[in-house]
């Protein structure tokens, strides 16, 4: 797997992550400690509110509706400090989307993420 494919499947991953200690980790190891995201309206900064975000979502998503998050093969693109790749939401047993979306994010120079901007849906 390429840099670009560990980053879009990282990212994913820790949208399903269960463990909470193991969540927490991983948005430290992806996420500069200033590192933004941007869905919507909302904008959160920063590892605790990086990490009460994901939560929120992977209750909703993963946990209460049984879905898992997976990045797009063959979507993952990067030009220069910009990386943007497709993710979809499935059913925890089937393989038919139920949403898509379209991560836009800015890395800097150690490949951690500053910027983070989900579109969805895309």
């Amino acid at each position: 797997m390429n840099d670009l494919e560990s980053l879009a499947h990282r990212y994913v991953a820790v949208w399903n992550e269960t463990d909470a200690s193991r969540r927490r980790q991983q948005i430290a190891d992806l996420w500069a400690p200033e590192g933004s995201h941007y869905v919507g309206e909302r904008h959160v900064q920063g590892f605790e509110d990086l990490e009460r975000r994901v939560r929120d979502s992977h209750e909703k998503n993963v946990r209460d509706n049984g879905n898992r998050f997976r990045a797009v093969s063959g979507s993952i693109h990067r030009l220069r400090d910009v990386v943007a790749f497709h993710w979809e939401m499935l059913p925890q047993q089937g393989e038919t989307a139920l949403g898509r979306g379209l991560e836009f994010v800015i890395v800097n120079d150690k490949g951690r993420i500053v910027a983070d901007y989900m579109f969805y849906p895309a």
